[in-house]
C-alpha cells in the first residue's frame, strides 16, 4: 500500500487519551450530537483547518458511508463558533473563535431524488428554510435566482463573507442514472445551481463540496471550475475514514476479543495516494456486532455497477489489477463512464500504486479488502447465474468440494452451474461471445468465497490460469475453449509451461486441473486432474 508521505502533519490527532468505552456513532451525522453525547470522535480538525489555510474552494469525493456528511456538518459548526463542541480537539487553540460566519448548508444526503421535479421541489424547501433564518423574502422565482440573492443578503446582514456547504452534491444525478435523459436534465440543473457559487466569489469566504462522483469538467463542473480537487492529494487521504493509529488510540477499549489481522483484511485498504484508512461503517458495525459482515457493501448493493460490468464484457479476473491514466479517473459523465472511473469513485477499487511513465502518470488499482473483493463478486457470479438463491446453493457446494478435494463433485458443480445460465442470457450479452466469459464465471464463483486466487497470464482475451490457495492445498487451473483452441488440451499447458513450479512446497498437496468448455454446448467438454506428489521447493517438477 501507498504510505503517508514525510511531513504530512495534517492529522493531528485529539489532545486527550480517551481510555473508557464510549458510544458508537452508527449512523450519526451530527457533529454537536456526537460532541454532545459522549460519543466516539476522530479528530479531523486538524485537516479542516489545513484546508482554511490553503484556500477558499475545494471538493472532495469520497465512497458512500464515509464520514463527508460528518466532515461537511464539522465545518458548519466550525464557522458557526461554536466553540464549547471543539474542547480538547486541535481547532480549541488554533481557530479564531471571536469571529463567525453564516453558513449555507445544502444536502442531498436523505431521500431519493431522481427527477428534475424532485430536485427544484428540494432545492426550493432548502432555500425557503436559509430565507427563513435570514429573515429575508427572495424577489426571484427561479432558483439559481434565490440562491445568489441569498448570498448576497446573508453577506450584508452579517457583515461577514459567506460559507456555502453541499453534501453529496451528485446524488440527485446518481439517482437518476438509469434514465440517462432524465440524469443528464438534473446534471443540467445542477450545474447551473452550482455556478452561482463562482459568480458570487467576493462574498465567500470558503466553500466546500463533497461527493461520490467527480463529474468531469465539460459536465457538472464547468460552471464550477475554481474548485480545488483534493480527493487524490496525500495530506488529506485520511480526511475522512480511520486509520490505523485511531484505532490503537482512540477505539482501542473496543479491541479485546478482536482478531487485528482480520479487522485490517477486512476493512482497512482504502488509500487516496496518502495514509490507508478503514472504513468507518464497517469498523463501527464490527465493534457493536462483534462479528464479521460486509455491513458497507450490503447497505448499497450495485447492482447498476454490475450491469454495466456485464453489458460491458468486463473480465472479472482483470478487476483487482487494474490500470488507469489520471485523465481517464477524472473522466466520468451521464453520458461517458469509463468502468475504471466508476469502481474508483465509488469505493470497489482503490490505489494501490502509482507509475510515472514519460511523463504520464498511471495508476494501479485493486480491491481495498476481503469486503469488497468477495461481496461484488458475490454479485457478479449471481449476475451471471441470473438467479441469486441459486448461486448461494452453488457456492456452498463448491466450498465443500475444495475442502475434501472431492474432484469428481467439483467437476459435477461446475456442470451444473453452467447449465443452470439461462440460454437466453447468452443471447442478449456479448460477453458470452468470448472466452474470457467462462473464466470470468469461474473466477468469479471462487472470489466470491473470499478465496486466495491467483490469477496468472491474464489478458483481455481471455488465457487464463488461475491458482487457489485454500486451506493448504494448491489448485492450478488452466481454461480454454474447444472451438478457439481446437488443438492440445488444458491440462498439458499447466505441465508444459510449469504453472505448478512456484508452488512447490514439502507437505503441500498441488492439484492440476484442465478445464475445457465448449461453446456451442454452453457446458464444460472436459475436466482433468493431475494431483502431484509432495516434493521440496525447487524440485524438478511434474514429469510428463
Amino acid at each position: 500500500m501507498i504510505e503517508s508521505p514525510p511531513g504530512d502533519t495534517c492529522n493531528t490527532g485529539s489532545k486527550r487519551k480517551m481510555t473508557a468505552k464510549k458510544k458508537l456513532p452508527i449512523g450519526v451525522q451530527s457533529f454537536r450530537k456526537i460532541r454532545e453525547g459522549d460519543y466516539y470522535y476522530i479528530d479531523k480538525t486538524g485537516f479542516i483547518l489545513g484546508l482554511i489555510e490553503e484556500g477558499s474552494y475545494y471538493f472532495l469525493s469520497r465512497p458512500r458511508r464515509f464520514g463527508k456528511s460528518l466532515l461537511v456538518d464539522t465545518l458548519k459548526e466550525l464557522f458557526s463558533g461554536s466553540r464549547e463542541l471543539f474542547a480538547g480537539l486541535y481547532a480549541e487553540d488554533h481557530w479564531d473563535w471571536s469571529v463567525s460566519h453564516p453558513v449555507l448548508l445544502f444536502s442531498f444526503a436523505g431521500g431519493v431524488l431522481g427527477s428534475v421535479a424532485d430536485l427544484h421541489n428540494h432545492l426550493e424547501r432548502q432555500l425557503d428554510l436559509h430565507e427563513k433564518t435570514l429573515g429575508i423574502e427572495s424577489h426571484y422565482p427561479e432558483i439559481r435566482s434565490r440562491f445568489a440573492d441569498l448570498i448576497l443578503h446573508a453577506h450584508r446582514q452579517s457583515g461577514r463573507q459567506v460559507v456555502i456547504l453541499v453534501d453529496e452534491y451528485d446524488k440527485p444525478i446518481l439517482d437518476a442514472i438509469a434514465d440517462r435523459e432524465e440524469a443528464a436534465r438534473v446534471r443540467d440543473v445542477l450545474r447551473d445551481f452550482y455556478s452561482v457559487i463562482k459568480d458570487n466569489d467576493a462574498h465567500i469566504r470558503f466553500a466546500f463540496l463533497t461527493g461520490v462522483s467527480k463529474f468531469s469538467k465539460a459536465g457538472i463542473f464547468s460552471g464550477l471550475n475554481n474548485l480545488r480537487d483534493i480527493t487524490v492529494e496525500a495530506p488529506y487521504s485520511a480526511i475522512c475514514g480511520y486509520t490505523e493509529g485511531d484505532l490503537e488510540t482512540v477505539f482501542a477499549p473496543e479491541l479485546p476479543g478482536l482478531d487485528r489481522a482480520l479487522i485490517r483484511e477486512w476493512y482497512d485498504g482504502y488509500n487516496w495516494l496518502g495514509e490507508s484508512v478503514y472504513n468507518p461503517f464497517d469498523v463501527l458495525l464490527l465493534f457493536s456486532k462483534r462479528t464479521f459482515g460486509a455491513y458497507w457493501f450490503e447497505t448499497g448493493t450495485p447492482t447498476f455497477l454490475v450491469k454495466l460490468l456485464l453489458e460491458r464484457g468486463v473480465f472479472t479476473p482483470s478487476l483487482g489489477q487494474t490500470v488507469a491514466s489520471e485523465m481517464l479517473l477524472s473522466t466520468f459523465d451521464v453520458d461517458t463512464m469509463p468502468v475504471e472511473a466508476l469502481l474508483f469513485q465509488t469505493g470497489y477499487l482503490t490505489f494501490h500504486r502509482t507509475e510515472d511513465l514519460a511523463g504520464s502518470r498511471f495508476f494501479r488499482l485493486g480491491y481495498p479488502n476481503r469486503e469488497v473483493y468477495q461481496s461484488l463478486n458475490v454479485c457478479l457470479a449471481g449476475a451471471f447465474l441470473n438467479d441469486p438463491g441459486r448461486e448461494n446453493q452453488l457456492r456452498l457446494n463448491l466450498l465443500r468440494s475444495l475442502q475434501s478435494a472431492d474432484f469428481a463433485a467439483l467437476e459435477a458443480h461446475f456442470r451444473a452451474l453452467f447449465a443452470a445460465i439461462p440460454a437466453d442470457w447468452h443471447r442478449k450479452n456479448a460477453i458470452a461471445e468470448y472466452e474470457g466469459y467462462y473464466a470470468s464465471v469461474f473466477y468469479s464463483h471462487f472470489a466470491a468465497l473470499g478465496l486466495d486466487i491467483r490469477v496468472e497470464d491474464a489478458t483481455s482475451r481471455g488465457r487464463v490460469d488461475m491458482t487457489v490457495l485454500f486451506e493448504g492445498r494448491v489448485f492450478v487451473f488452466a481454461f480454454k475453449v474447444v472451438e478457439l483452441e481446437p488443438e492440445g488440451r488444458a491440462l498439458e499447458q499447466i505441465l508444459a509451461r510449469r504453472y505448478a513450479d512456484k508452488y512447490l512446497d514439502p507437505g503441500r498437496p498441488i492439484h492440476l486441473i484442465g478445464v475445457e468448455f465448449s461453446r456451442k454446448e454452453r457446458n464444460l467438454c472436459a475436466f482433468e486432474v493431475r494431483s502431484l506428489p509432495h516434493q521440496p521447493a525447487g524440485g524438478a517438477g511434474p514429469q510428463e
